[in-house]
Formats: C-alpha cells, structure tokens, sequence
C-alpha cells in the first residue's frame, strides 16, 4: 500500500517541487501525496481521508498555523500518524516548541530533499511498527475475549445447583468448587442420578493447562457422564471411555479420575481409581483416613487397559473428600507445598461440617498458605457427605 503523505504549506510552489522530485515513487505507488495550504484545509482533507500515514506541515501559515494543527492532530491520539514540522533554519523556537509537543521530526527550509527522503523512510519504519503492536494487540484483546467467554461457557458445563431431583436426595450433602488456575482449567468435577437412588460422581485432572486442557476436559467430562448414564460399574465405565479417549488423544494427553457410584438409600460407594489423588474420608467421630484402593492407569493413555474397582461404605455423617493436586501442590513463595499432612490437618479440624464447609474451608487455608505466590494449577474439590 502507498504511503500517504500530506503537505501543508501556503507555499504553492512546494506542491510542484514534491511532486516532481518524488515522481518515481508516486508513479510506482509507493507514496500518494495529498495537499493542503493551511491548518483548516488540512483537518479537513484529513476527514476525507482518515488513512494518511506522515503530515509534512510548515510552521507558519494563515489562518491556522503548524504548531496548532500538531495541537488539534495530537488530540486525534493517532500514534501511527507522525507529523515532520518545516520552518525557516532560524527558526529553531517554534522548532523546539514542535518537537517537545509531539512532532516526529523537523526539516528548515529551503528543503534538502534528499534528507527529505530518510525522514520519511525512517517515519514509515516506526508507522509500520506502531502498526504491527497494535494488531497484535487487537489480536491479544480478541483472544482475551475468547477466552472469558470459554471460562464462562467451562463453569457452566460444571453443575452449579447441588440440589438432586431424585428419591432420598435428603440423605446426602454434595458441594464442590473448581477454581481455575488460567482463565480455563483442565480441572473438573461432576454428578448425575443414575437411577431413582444412585448418582454417579467424578473428580477429574487432565494433563496440560490452558484451552487445550479445558477442552480435552469438556470431551472427558461428556464421555464419562454419557457411559456412566447407561449404569456400567465405576470400572466398566472408565475402560469404555479410556478406549473412546485413546482413539481421539492429541499430544499424548491423559487424565487422572476419580469415578465412584453412590447409593443414596445404603451409603455404599462403588468406585474406581483411575490415577488420581486418592480421596480422603472424613468420619462422623473425626477421624480422617486416607482411601487406599487399587490405582488403574491414567486415561487415554493406553487402550485395551481392564481397570478395578472397589468399594467404601459411607455411615451417617461420612464424608468422602475429593480434590486434584492443586489443593495438595500449591506453593508458597518459598516454594514448600501445602502437602497432605496439612491437608491431614484441616480436616481434622473439619468434625460434623457439611460440605460446603469443607470445600470453603480447604480452599481458605491453601490461599493463606500460598501468600502472594501466583496460583499454579487448578484447585478443584468435590465432598459428599451422607446424613
């Protein structure tokens, strides 16, 4: 595209001397030279024409002078439009007061075209520059919109109400949080009736961070939910899926879950671990054991795996405690870990609370724990308490 140059000058005679020492350039289309011989006449050609790139204007002119026309374009805040100010060699004052107002560069008259010429190549540099920050920083901004709007449409795929439409949905307490690390995590949680009297539950990490984590989660979280809708065992569940993800993996990517089957009526849990961090139960009296349980491979990692599963009977004021490794790897600025005795300890402290409780209160001491250190990876909780 031609560079567009604007001449403001009353002199007449500097239309003719522009055109005929540029004529080269004009006939290639690399400049097009616009002309104006005072400050008014240049706003408004420059309405016509909002796309010219250098202002070449005399300082001192009827009607509307340079220095208040490099006024009314600084106004503009234009940054890619640049002004090279013309004035008489001793006129170095209204030169001076130009360039601290803004002015790109100065030349005096009677105009050395040749340097003419390195000004306006050396301008065009710093516009196509300037240019080139600012697509990518629109291109920043629009990405950035992008993803807000998958942050919104991940949380929105997590359930939010943890009320159950289901038969004895009284007996149980389900609350769960995920807080992303990035403006979309790889992190999940979820639950689902099953039947009148079960739910089926996940607590999920997939590897990586960012929007290709968040949607090899959302493929996850589907195929989980869809196979685990048609009342499979925990573990017949998660070999069909590991077998669907193998088949659709990019980048060798995998995801730790945690997969159960809750019966409301009896409190009894059929579950499988799928490489994830194994759950913690608190008990009615208080004490907080770990689950220890057969731990399968990750998924998507190897198809054909057969995976166990186990079983866990919750009694009357149980809670089964999920989380990823965000809760337990958070770090503080010295670059300790929360870890799990801590996490041991909260817990401990956690007697007879009800979930929503439980996750806040997880959550609460990790941030105090961690300071001022940046967020590292998703912390993501999901507790059922059976009443």
């Amino acid at each position: 595209m031609a560079v567009k140059i604007l001449s403001v000058d009353d002199e007449t005679d500097l239309e003719l001397l522009l055109t005929q020492y540029f004529r080269r350039k004009i006939r290639k289309g690399e400049y097009e030279f616009f002309f104006a011989h005072n400050g008014l006449e240049a706003l408004q050609v420059m309405l016509k024409h909002p796309d010219i790139d250098i202002i070449l204007s005399d300082i001192n002119m009827p009607e509307m002078d340079g220095l208040t026309l490099l006024t009314k374009i600084n106004e503009m805040r234009n940054p890619s439009l640049k002004c090279i100010m013309v004035s008489d060699y001793g006129d170095m004052d209204n030169i001076r007061h130009a360039m601290n107002n803004g002015a790109f560069d100065f030349a005096t008259k009677p105009i050395d075209l040749d340097d003419l010429q390195l000004t306006i190549d050396k301008a065009v540099e710093q516009i196509t520059f300037i240019r080139s920050a600012q697509k990518e920083h629109n291109q920043l901004v629009d990405i950035q919109t992008d993803l807000n709007v998958a942050r919104e449409i991940q949380h929105a795929i997590l359930p939010r109400s943890f009320q159950l439409n289901m038969e004895d949905a009284d007996q149980v307490d389900i609350f769960a949080s995920m807080v992303a690390a990035k403006d979309v995590g790889g992190d999940f949680y979820d639950f689902f009736p099953i039947d009148d009297h079960r739910i089926g539950f996940t607590m999920a990490d997939v590897s990586g961070k960012g929007v290709p984590a968040a949607i090899f989660m959302a493929v996850s979280r589907t195929l989980i939910k869809a196979t685990g809708l048609r009342g499979l065992p925990s573990n017949e569940c998660l070999g069909t899926v590991n077998d669907m993800l193998c088949g659709e993996s990019v980048d060798s990517m995998f995801v730790t879950v945690f997969y159960g089957i809750y019966d409301l009526r009896t409190g009894k849990i059929d579950f499988t671990n799928a490489g994830h961090n194994p759950p913690y139960i608190l008990h009615a009296d208080g004490r907080v054991t770990m689950l220890e349980s057969d731990c399968n491979l990750v998924l998507g990692a190897l198809e054909g795996m057969t995976f166990k599963n186990d079983s866990l009977q919750l009694n009357s004021g149980d809670a089964i405690v999920m989380y990823t490794d965000g809760v337990t790897e958070a770090e503080n600025v010295e670059h300790a870990q929360f870890g799990e005795a801590r996490l041991e300890e909260v817990l401990a402290g956690l007697k007879g609370a009800e979930s929503q409780q439980v996750v806040e209160t997880i959550y609460q001491q990790v941030k105090e724990f961690a300071g001022d250190a940046p967020q590292s990876d998703d912390i993501t909780q999901l507790v059922i308490r059976r009443k």
